[in-house]
């Protein structure tokens, strides 16, 4: 749960107990000064910490201000790039280990709140007999009134006797009657009576006060906690560094303690009163010469009082004394805030001074053109063509060079291909090949030549996000005039019916493994418009005609052998490829497999980038297995290459890739911030902050051609921002298809579209559907389990559940039902325990349905909590938390299903602004471009020196 998700609950909270306090219970305020403590010291090690990070951040300036200069102040534009992004990824880890700190000054809050609680409890339990201690003294105030009046008139009496010298005696001579004294008398026996009932309840006083002589062992006892808490902060300070972000946070901590401290001066307020009050009682007592000793033991009683006091005086200097470290703190915030624009100011130069070069560059591969490019035609068009001039090649139809001039010409969507495709239709293939040749003339390409080397790919082959990305991207740098080839496994069991065009090549593919040749079949065909090309291994062991993509035994030796024989396909095309890019550690082999087989063999024009979508899966295996694929083991099982943390006779190819590639990125900043931690790195932390200058966490995005309500086919009504009745219609016919009741048409519906595995937040799924219901909504989850506990828990669940009117379990995957999940809920939970980038909180936004998801890895940089005051407004798009529990799911829930029945007009205008937001991958894209532009330009400038 968030510092900004606490500040409203606590301060809910202080104002539902607001009345309570007033009772003014001394064990009450023990336990508030015991709170105060705990947060005194949690800001004092938060200023420990920020007088630390303060010189780390100035040292680092100083270092990184060094090095941007040389040779009398002229500056490298390269070098100049590289630190300040430095200075930007050492900026992100300072926020990740502020980060940590932020958790320990949480779990302080959390002792905050639970004793909170306790006080909760005292404090009702005073309420009546404060009630009836104010009623006491409203009628011992009326009868002081008579004793003052009785006062005056014994003084006047005493005063006009000692005048004549008389005595009581002789008070007959001076009062004609007798009616004053025996009205004195009567309020005099009145005043005993009343006094006996004080006494009792002053004796009660005095032993409750009694109990504050335990005060000092507890203060004791939270000194020591605090000795111990500082001794833990000082271990941290070293580490943690100022960020930015951090000024909102530490100020909502600054107004959880002030609004604490003001209900303890209310607390102090009402004692003082209350003793006050008994002072006035006591000047009553002190007439009564009968009570004259009740009177000394009352005075006994106020002494222990003042000792309290003494304690409430204590608490307010810790007052003091967090207000005057919460301003230093403020300061030392302030200043790193300055340092830190200084850096940013100085990258955003150098962005801006890349972004002119590169515009210049773009322009002059404009004007270099000799032809204008055929837009008319749709991208699978030359994806088609692509594939035949490559056939032709591989079949030895046409010549390298050839066939060469002819991918130049297709790249850049050249008109007169075109043109001659059209004029071919009915020509026989001869004749076709020697139309085509006559248009072959010298021409400059337009872009960078990637080609994707993985294991999955949407929707032929997809089993996580992996497919999606690869599918989305390439579509992306496709449109953005980059030419984008794929090379995948021929998978048995691919979705075979969204190939176009497969065929295969008239020729036989050789690749090395295990010490001999094997052949391969080599196919071909367009998959969302992209060229695919499909290696399909002659091996005994029948790599990929398994049924299923991953999970086997041998899983280390199949991708192997894929991963060479593609760079083998490469090689025997004659691709030259601007960068090959490969994908998590089933293609990690390709990396060192270039560099240290393929390179020096002529296939040397590519840079190698490698992303891992989730650290969990590295693919280690016996050292000795490496070997078949033909890389040295003794070269490369090194603990700088690809030897295992875990043991000496093993190898990572996740490590593998992550040393010998050019760029590395992951799937998010926030994930790229929690990997290089030995808690998310998963034993890689050390080497990829070993290789931090080439590691960046760049945000997904979605296939808006395929996730798009307006357009999608499987939705039973299409709908559109401007347009929700759609969403509400799609709602009803989902009720209806799973039988769920419609008669509340505004019963909210949270729907959950998963795998059912630990890292998804499963105990938290499966608390989420007894929540919903105690909160009047219904719940619906689509999702299996690889786990056998987990989906034999779940199917009990859907079993108990199978014929209720609010919840549905589907228990398996059904692409359509997804589609129409993300359409008919209200909102949508993604609770993960770690998620490195997830795409279900984009595509629920897309279809208006809010999330309500955990802040970790990409979650944290695409969802911002409504109710946060340190986002700007227009990025608040739904529900967060942060501790992976009930009561922080229940924070965020709670408040989006209370939004969604109170305030319908402002939950619509959330819909829609969820909805605007481009969760396309044009933005990720372009930053891609960017790292493969600047990596292809580094070895240019490398070859030239």
């Amino acid at each position: 749960m968030s510092i900004t998700n606490l500040e409203p609950m606590s301060r809910n909270s202080f104002e539902t107990n607001g009345a309570a306090l007033s009772a003014g219970d001394n064990n009450s305020s023990m336990n508030l000064e015991i709170v105060a403590s705990n947060s005194a010291e949690t800001v004092g090690a938060a200023e420990n910490a920020a007088d630390n990070n303060s010189g780390k951040l100035v040292l680092s300036k100083q270092n990184q201000s060094t090095s941007l200069k040389a040779d009398g102040g002229e500056v490298n534009s390269n070098v100049h790039i590289q630190d300040l992004i430095a200075m930007i990824r050492h900026a992100e880890k300072n926020v990740h280990l502020l980060n940590q700190a932020r958790i320990c000054a949480l779990e302080d809050l959390e002792k905050i709140l639970s004793e909170k609680k306790t006080l909760q409890g005292e404090i009702n339990s005073l309420e009546m007999r404060l009630a009836e201690t104010d009623a006491r003294i409203r009628v011992a105030s009326q009868e002081r009134l008579h004793v003052e009046l009785l006062e005056d008139q014994l003084k006047k009496l005493q005063t006009e006797l000692s005048r004549r010298g008389g005595t009581l005696e002789n008070i007959h001579d001076i009062i004609p009657n007798n009616d004053i004294i025996q009205s004195l008398s009567e309020e005099v026996n009145l005043l005993r009576t009343e006094n006996i009932s004080l006494k009792e309840d002053l004796q009660v006083l005095k032993a409750e006060l009694t109990d504050i002589k335990g005060t000092g062992e507890r203060v004791v006892l939270m000194e020591k906690e605090h000795s111990y808490f500082e001794s833990s902060v000082k271990e941290l300070e070293r580490k943690i560094t100022v960020s930015q972000e951090d000024v909102s946070k530490l100020s909502t901590l600054k107004s959880e303690c002030k609004s604490l401290w003001e209900r303890v001066d209310h607390l102090q307020t009402l004692l003082d009163k209350a003793t006050k009050q008994a002072d006035q009682a006591s000047l009553v007592l002190q007439e009564n010469q009968v009570l004259r000793k009740k009177v000394e033991e009352m005075e006994e009683t106020l002494e222990e009082a003042n000792v309290y006091k003494i304690s409430s005086e204590k608490l307010q200097e810790y007052n003091d004394l967090m207000q005057q470290k919460i301003k230093h703190l403020d300061e030392r915030l302030q200043r790193s805030d300055e340092e830190i624009h200084s850096y940013i100011q100085l990258y955003q130069e150098s962005l801006n001074e890349f972004q002119d070069t590169l515009n210049i560059l773009r322009e002059e591969s404009k004007r270099s053109k000799l032809a204008e490019p055929a837009n008319d035609m749709p991208r699978k068009f030359w994806s088609r063509m692509l594939l035949m001039v490559d056939a032709w090649y591989f079949e030895k139809k046409i010549e390298f060079d050839n066939a060469s001039l002819l991918r130049e010409m297709i790249w850049k969507r050249d008109g007169r291909i075109r043109d001659a495709y059209m004029e071919c239709k009915e020509k026989n293939e001869r004749e076709t090949i020697t139309t085509f040749l006559g248009l072959i003339s010298s021409a400059d390409r337009p872009g960078l030549h990637v080609i994707h080397i993985a294991a999955e790919m949407a929707p032929v082959a997809k089993v996580g996000g992996l497919g999606d990305v690869l599918t989305g991207l390439s579509k992306a740098l496709q449109q953005k005039g980059h030419l984008v080839e794929v090379v995948l496994p021929k998978y048995d069991c691919m979705q075979y019916e969204h190939v176009q065009d497969l065929r295969g090549l008239d020729m036989i593919l050789e690749s090395f493994f295990e010490g001999r040749m094997f052949r391969n079949k080599v196919w071909v065909g367009t998959v969302e418009g992209l060229p695919v090309y499909f290696i399909e291994p002659h091996h005994p062991g029948n790599f990929f005609w398994r049924g299923q993509l991953y999970g086997e035994h041998d899983d280390f030796r199949r991708f192997s052998y894929f991963s060479r024989a593609a760079l083998e396909l490469l090689l025997q095309l004659g691709k030259r490829p601007d960068i090959i890019h490969c994908h998590d550690w089933q293609t990690a082999f390709v990396a060192p497999l270039y560099w240290d087989i393929y390179a020096p063999k002529g296939l040397n024009s590519a840079r190698i980038c490698f992303t891992c979508h989730n650290f969990e899966y590295q693919g280690t295996a016996p050292a000795s297995e490496l070997a078949l694929c033909g890389l040295d083991v003794s070269h490369l099982n090194r603990p700088d290459r690809m030897q295992d943390h875990s043991a000496h006779d093993r190898i990572n190819p996740l490590k593998g890739a992550i040393v010998y590639s050019n760029i590395v990125t992951t799937v998010s900043p926030t994930y790229a911030q929690e990997v290089r931690t030995a808690e998310g790195g998963k034993g890689l932390h050390s080497t990829l902050n070993s290789h931090s200058k080439k590691f960046v966490g760049i945000l997904n995005g979605i296939d808006t051609d395929t996730w798009n309500p307006a357009t999608d086919i499987y939705l039973k009504v299409q709908y559109s921002v401007n347009d929700l009745q759609g969403k509400h219609d799609n709602k009803e016919a989902l009720r209806r298809q799973l039988h769920l009741s419609s008669a509340d048409v505004c019963r909210p519906l949270v729907g959950c579209v998963t795998r059912l595995v630990p890292q998804k937040g499963v105990h938290l799924i499966r608390h989420a559907i007894y929540r919903t219901l105690e909160l009047g909504g219904q719940f619906v989850l689509l999702g299996s389990s690889p786990v056998p506990h987990i989906q034999k828990e779940f199917e009990e669940i859907a079993n108990h559940f199978q014929s209720h009117e609010h919840v549905r379990l589907l228990l398996k995957y059904d692409e359509s039902l997804s589609h129409i999940i993300y359409a008919a809920s209200d909102m949508l939970i993604i609770p993960s325990i770690f998620e490195p980038c997830g795409l279900t909180q984009m595509i629920a936004m897309k279809y208006g349905s809010v999330p309500v998801a955990r802040k970790t890895g990409g979650l944290n940089d695409s969802v911002f909590d409504i109710d946060d005051d340190s986002i700007p407004v227009q990025f608040r798009n739904g529900y967060t938390f942060f501790t992976a529990d009930e009561q922080g799911f229940n924070s965020a829930l709670d408040r989006a299903i209370y939004h969604y029945k109170n305030d319908r007009d402002s939950w619509q205008q959330l819909v829609q602004k969820n909805m605007n937001i481009d969760f396309s991958w044009d933005s990720s894209a372009l930053q891609y471009e960017e790292l493969y532009l600047k990596s292809v330009a580094r070895a240019k400038a490398a070859n030239r020196s």
